[in-house]
């Protein structure tokens, strides 16, 4: 292979809002294998809001990105060249790998994917770490029953949006907030949710919520954080229950808002439990298995947001971190 590979590198670490100056594009050459290595010809990349810690040189529950090297995501590619055995050329895999148009791996993390169950790019969403962190969140942090009350923020999003989805298929009231009317109207008219409202239109998030949630909260599926939890806290019901999946409205801020309403915890004996997927990778085989069904059985619909071009990958994710998308954020980096 005579082909560059384009990269883009972890440039500088942002204070504040992230913006290009975080990013360099460089072209270097496509490496060789040794022993046990394969090649990666990516396709699909997945940009999520947790990136957005890795950019800071703070502790915390994953590696940091490295200055000067190309930054990590959720790839799905096809095996271009493989000096593994047990990892064939042509076969498609999934993994983190960099922002790039071939990755080198020893195979170690990459997990073959079935274009059968679905679309490639349904392996960074609805039927990867997405998917299966709403499943995971709803209902083994979250133990979500039938007749409960589950709202969820940021719902038109890829977690929150198949969080709503099977909430309904268990037999509960499934309620969202969003941040445009048109995302409002797509997860109550789409995707079946009982109730939504716009959090940036309603007179408050207490407003919304008592409108949408009269009778109370079960479960709270948290993706946003600061006031919208403050706002959630009084309306959670006896011993209801917050999945802490992601708080995107805090990762920008230099200095997170404060939450008020803790004690409210004590007095709806409720419980906060936060976690991270990759705790839980135990649980794929009975999610590709229920989710491969639902999708099938038209039981769960799902939106993506593609850029093409792995040049357009900072903005992608920059757009993503403001909530400018609508559906699972995904650059296209090659054909399929």
């Amino acid at each position: 292979m005579t082909e560059k590979n384009l990269q883009i590198l972890f440039a500088n670490r942002p204070k504040g809002w992230v913006d290009q100056s975080a990013f360099e594009q460089v072209e270097t050459p496509l490496p060789d294998l040794a022993d046990g290595q394969v090649l990666v010809r990516n396709i699909y990349l997945s940009v999520d809001p947790y990136m957005r810690g890795r950019m800071n040189d703070a502790k915390s529950y994953a590696a940091g990105f490295e200055l000067g090297q190309p930054l990590q995501g959720g790839v799905v590619g096809q095996i271009a060249k493989s000096r593994n055995p047990d990892l064939q050329e042509g076969q498609y895999v999934s993994g983190m790998l960099g922002w790039e148009r071939y990755s080198l791996s020893d195979g170690k993390g990459l997990q073959p994917v079935d274009p059968a169950l679905g679309p490639l790019s349904y392996y960074l969403g609805v039927l990867g770490m997405p998917g299966l962190t709403a499943y995971v969140g709803l209902l083994d942090i979250g133990k979500a029953k039938e007749g409960d009350t589950v709202f969820v923020s940021a719902a038109s999003g890829a977690v929150g949006s198949v969080v709503g989805q099977i909430a309904k298929i268990k037999g509960c009231r499934a309620v969202g907030s969003a941040g445009t009317d048109d995302k409002v109207a797509y997860i109550t008219d789409e995707l079946g949710f009982d109730a939504a409202f716009n959090y940036k239109t309603a007179d408050s998030l207490g407003s919304g919520l008592r409108e949408t949630c009269p009778d109370g909260i079960d479960v709270y599926f948290e993706n946003v954080g600061g006031p919208m939890l403050d706002a959630v806290l009084p309306r959670l019901r006896y011993q209801g229950r917050i999945a802490l999946c992601g708080m995107i409205s805090q990762y920008n801020l230099e200095r997170p808002e404060p939450v008020y309403n803790l004690i409210s915890l004590l007095v709806s004996r409720a419980s906060i439990q936060g976690f991270i997927v990759s705790d839980h990778w135990d649980r794929l085989p009975a999610f590709v298995a229920d989710m491969s069904g639902w999708l099938r059985e038209g039981k769960v619909k799902y939106r993506e947001d593609v850029m093409d071009g792995l040049e357009n990958a900072p903005a992608a994710f920059i757009r993503m971190l403001k909530g400018e998308n609508f559906g699972k954020q995904l650059v296209k980096l090659g054909e399929e």
